[in-house]
């Protein structure tokens, strides 16, 4: 049985990315959502309401476990699945308890970027609420990444100026960490890199999503040898046009520029 990766789009596809390094020889079908990507500026009902229409048509095709892998998807609308499916749904959150956990003096403070509706969440809130003791977690949302990452727009000299803009509006020597809080911002970690001092760590939560979901497994005893092979969905439409697989193929190589880990070389 295959597992299920769902995003709004392609963000998704870090997480995925970071999952076949843990998880190398399962089969898996990967559903971005590209008819009504992106969600972040949408009200909650109406994104509610597309991920439960996503998810259906997934475990429909007959998956052992659904990895949402999106920051916002998962605020919405984990609860909801967790309560409607038997197999495990796995969410993401924003990284903020390692980032935290990492500014031990607390001396610096903590910047989580995400989707506007991601950042207005409730299960941020009380995330940050628990941990947060010493108030020295800001917010910042970048919704321009996700509209540049939809678009393959991986152009230094176009998306720095961006990202230059946005996070300069703090001092960034005060910082202990950058928490990348939408999957979709996991493809410009190096240019994140190159703009914050040396001392501050970027962190998402892919690889701790991978290896949550494949202790699940373990502990189900559903662990299997596949073949590595990914089936991808646009919006429930299986993607078999050339152009299109080209284009995911270019977001694997994407990866593994900043990675160096070369999974491209299996899609």
């Amino acid at each position: 049985m295959k597992i299920g990766f769902f995003d709004s789009g392609i963000g998704g596809i870090t997480v995925l990315y970071d999952t076949l390094k843990v998880l190398p020889n399962e089969d898996y079908i990967y559903y971005a959502d590209t008819s009504n990507v992106p969600y972040g500026p949408k009200p909650k009902d109406e994104v509610k309401k597309y991920i439960l229409n996503a998810i259906d048509f997934i475990v429909e095709q007959g998956v052992k476990a659904v990895v949402i892998a999106c920051n916002t998807a998962t605020s919405v609308a984990i609860e909801a699945l967790r309560s409607k499916y038997s197999i495990p749904i796995i969410g993401m959150e924003p990284a903020v308890k390692p980032a935290i956990e990492k500014n031990k003096d607390m001396n610096k403070r903590v910047l989580v970027t995400a989707t506007a509706l991601t950042l207005k969440e409730e299960k941020l809130h009380n995330l940050i609420y628990k941990l947060d003791n010493e108030h020295v977690v800001d917010l910042l949302p970048l919704p321009g990444l996700v509209q540049f990452s939809e678009r393959l727009e991986f152009d230094e000299q176009i998306v720095l100026p961006y990202l230059k803009e946005e996070l300069f509006k703090f001092d960034l020597n005060n910082y202990e960490a950058i928490v990348l809080g939408c999957t979709h911002f996991s493809y410009y970690k190096d240019m994140v890199r190159k703009l914050v001092p040396s001392n501050v760590s970027i962190i998402d939560g892919n690889i701790g999503t991978a290896k949550n979901l494949k202790r699940i497994l373990k502990e189900m005893n559903l662990l299997n040898e596949g073949h590595g092979n990914i089936t991808f969905y646009n919006s429930g439409i299986r993607v078999e046009d050339k152009a299109e697989l080209d284009r995911y193929s270019r977001l694997f190589e994407r990866m593994d520029n900043i990675n160096e880990y070369n999974i491209s070389e299996k899609i």
